[in-house]
Formats: structure tokens, sequence, C-alpha cells
């Protein structure tokens, strides 16, 4: 627990981001407060202030003004603080470099290292991990929840015509829209995004019916979790159950969701998930 007003946080999102619905999985988990300033997808004005041009951002004040980028950079900066009292939070983030990287397609992007990384030592390192394994497995799962499980929403949740707009009268109902804006977005948003799904779809080698990969995925979360365990943090949930479910949430209201409850066996973890989160 940090005393009330010592960390003062700003998360610039779009509520609909997987990335976004990570970040506020943890910070809820935690308890810690924060102001929620929503990004006009659009024209980003709110994010003028920064070169770096995605969300989530994430400002924290711990003494003095910060910027984190990237939600699992977020993640592990802020819970390495939480746990670790030993250097700031300036001195923290610092430990997760951005480098600039080429993608496949001859695009310049920006990676961070380290970001599964909790940056701790050898004596908090045995209290929060008491055996190494602990640690690999709630890495290796929070990689899986950003290079695969997020490339199934978007797919899933714009694949057909009917599903995109559905899904895009949701993000225009949850966003920061202007009435022209919003319509815009609904319906040359909805067409956009369900063309874009399909190339997404070729992109990450998904099945004919990307359902099949979304089941795929939930029952090996489940299965990877076990029958003996609440989470796969244990009794409590680890930053691997934390970023999975804040993935999936952003599905919730919306067909693929529904489906994946009926057809998979996540919705008893799903919701112990949420009561703990609720709390």
């Amino acid at each position: 627990q940090l005393p009330a007003g010592s960390l003062q946080l700003t998360l610039y999102q779009y509520k609909t981001c997987p990335f976004c619905s990570k970040v506020r999985a943890f910070l809820d988990y935690h308890g810690l407060p924060y102001e929620i300033v929503e990004v006009n997808p659009i024209m980003r004005k709110e994010i003028k202030f920064s070169s770096y041009r995605k969300v989530p951002i994430l400002l924290a004040n711990a003494g003095s003004p910060l910027q984190l980028n990237d939600s699992s950079v977020i993640i592990s900066a802020i819970k390495t603080y939480l746990i670790s009292r030993r250097n700031s939070l300036e001195e923290i983030v610092s430990f997760y470099p951005p480098v600039k990287t080429m993608t496949e397609q001859g695009k310049e992007v920006l990676e961070y290292e380290n970001k599964y990384w909790l940056m701790l030592d050898e004596k908090e390192t045995k209290r929060v991990y008491p055996v190494k394994e602990v640690r690999v497995e709630e890495m290796k799962w929070r990689k899986w929840a950003d290079d695969w499980l997020v490339h199934l929403i978007s797919p899933n949740v714009y694949r057909t015509p009917k599903e995109a707009l559905a899904s895009f009268d949701y993000i225009v109902r949850e966003g920061k829209f202007g009435t022209l804006e919003g319509l815009f977005a609904k319906y040359v948003g909805a067409v956009a995004m369900f063309f874009v799904s399909k190339r997404l779809k070729k992109r990450h080698q998904l099945r004919d019916d990307v359902r099949e990969d979304l089941y795929e995925a939930a029952n090996e979360w489940v299965k990877a979790v076990g029958k003996n365990r609440l989470f796969m943090g244990g009794n409590q949930p680890n930053l691997a159950d934390l970023a999975v479910y804040g993935v999936l949430r952003v599905m919730e209201g919306l067909e693929a969701f529904d489906d994946m409850m009926v057809h998979t066996n996540i919705q008893p973890w799903y919701q112990r998930m949420e009561e703990v989160i609720q709390k």
C-alpha cells in the first residue's frame, strides 16, 4: 500500500483498446486511484504533448512528473515501484529503454527492452516468486497475451459486417467522438475494419473461422492455469491473469464474447477475475 496521494496517475486511453484495458485491470486490482483522459482516436489532440503517439500513456507523479509508455512497461514499472521502494519511479523506468526496430514490412517501431521483468533484488524476487518457474510462467503468458491473444480480438469482433457495425456502435458510444465524427466512425469505420480484419487474419495466419482460434486460445489459457489453482498466481491473480483478463474484457457485450463464454471453459476463471477486481 502507498500513502494516499503519494502517486498521482493519469491514464490516456481509448476505452475499447485491449492494451489500455490491461492497464486499468492492473491499477484497479491494486487499488491505485487514477484519472482517465479519453483520447479522441481521430484527432488525438489530448496526447499532442507526447512524441509517442499510441495509447495507453500513463502520466505518473511520485514527486516529479514522468511519462510511461507501452502497457507492459507501465505494469512492470508500477508493480516494481509498489514492491521495492529502493529506487525512484524515474530510476525504475530507465530500466526499460526504448529501442527502434524495423518490422517485416519495413516500418520503424519502438520496442521496450525488459518489459516483462520486475526490477527486484534477490530478497524481493524470492518474496514475489518463491521458485524460478513462477516468474518464468508469468512472463511467458504476459508475452502470449501481447503477441497472440490481442491479435485475435479485431478479427473476431469485426468478423462479419453485422458484428463490425455492433462493435463500432459500442466504440462510438464508449469513446470520445463528436456527433458527426461518431456517425462517420460508426459506418465508415465498421466497413473499413471489416476489411482490415480480413487482412489481419491473413497476417496472423488465423483459420477461416477465427472463432476457432479464439476458443483454442481461451482453452489453452484455462489449461495453463490448471484445475488446482484459482488463478495462475494461485489464490490471487498475478500479472499474467490481469493481462489476459484485460485483453478479453474489451469484447464484453459483443457476440464474440458471448460465444467465447458458451463454447470454452473460461467462464469460471473470468468470473473470479471480475470478483477480485471489483473488490
